[in-house]
C-alpha cells in the first residue's frame, strides 16, 4: 500500500496548488495588480473587464480595424477637449489639466516590475521543464501545448486572447473563493496522474533498451 500517496483522509488539508506556500494575493504580487485580479478593487476590475469586452466587440463583432478605431478615438478625445476648453473659457471653469489625469509613474513601474518578474519566473520554469529534469511535467506540457494548438486552429487569435483575458480576470478570484475545494480536487487528480505515470514508466519506459553503461575513468 502506498502510504505516501494515500495519506490524505479527507480531514487534513491537501497540498496547495502548484506547491505554493503564500496566499494567492501575495503570489500575484500583493499590489494593485493583485487587487484587480482578485476583485479587491471591484470598480477597477469591472472597468477593465468591460473595456476588454468592448474592444473584443469592436474588433470581432463590429469588424473595426485598428487604424480606424485609433483615429475615431483621437477624434473623440480632441472633440471632448475642445468642448471642455471652450466651456471653461465661457463659464470661467478650470481648464483641463491632462497630466493630472494620466496614470502615475509608480503604477506603470509596478505593473512593469510585476510583468518582468513573472516573465523571468515563467522563462526559468520553461527552461527547467524543456531540459527534461521532470519527465512527467515535460509530457504534460507537450500535451497542453498540443491541445492549445488544436483550440487555436478553430478559434481566432482575437477570441483566444479575449478568452485569456477573461480567464485572467475570473480564475484567480474564483480560486481564492473556492481555494480548499480546488486544492482538494487538484490533489486527487495529481495523485491519480502520478499513479498513471508510474504505471506507464513500469510497463513502457522500463522496457526500452538502454545503451551499455560506460565505466568511469580513474
Amino acid at each position: 500500500m502506498d502510504t505516501s500517496s494515500d495519506s490524505y483522509n479527507g480531514f487534513l488539508p491537501p497540498a496547495r496548488l502548484f506547491g505554493r506556500q503564500r496566499p494567492v494575493h501575495a503570489v500575484l504580487g500583493g499590489g494593485k495588480v493583485a487587487d484587480v485580479l482578485l476583485w479587491r478593487d471591484a470598480r477597477a476590475s469591472g472597468a477593465i473587464l468591460i473595456g476588454i469586452a468592448a474592444i473584443w466587440f469592436l474588433f470581432e463583432v463590429a469588424e473595426y480595424t485598428l487604424v480606424a478605431l485609433l483615429c475615431h478615438l483621437f477624434i473623440t478625445a480632441m472633440l471632448i477637449l475642445f468642448i471642455w476648453s471652450s466651456a471653461a473659457q465661457f463659464f470661467k471653469w478650470n481648464a483641463p489639466n491632462i497630466p493630472k489625469i494620466i496614470l502615475e509613474d509608480s503604477t506603470s513601474r509596478e505593473v512593469a516590475s510585476i510583468f518582468h518578474r513573472n516573465f523571468n519566473h515563467l522563462l526559468s520554469k520553461f527552461l527547467y521543464v524543456a531540459s527534461g529534469y521532470d519527465p512527467r511535467l515535460f509530457l504534460l506540457t507537450i500535451v497542453g501545448f498540443w491541445i492549445t494548438s488544436i483550440i487555436g486552429s478553430y478559434i481566432s487569435s482575437l477570441n483566444l486572447l479575449f478568452l485569456g483575458f477573461v480567464c485572467l480576470e475570473t480564475l484567480p478570484f474564483l480560486y481564492e473563493k473556492y481555494e480548499d475545494e480546488v486544492d482538494s480536487l487538484a490533489y486527487n487528480v495529481n495523485r491519480q496522474m502520478k499513479k498513471m505515470y508510474k504505471k506507464f514508466e513500469t510497463q513502457v519506459l522500463a522496457k526500452i533498451p538502454k545503451g551499455p553503461a560506460k565505466g568511469k575513468n580513474h
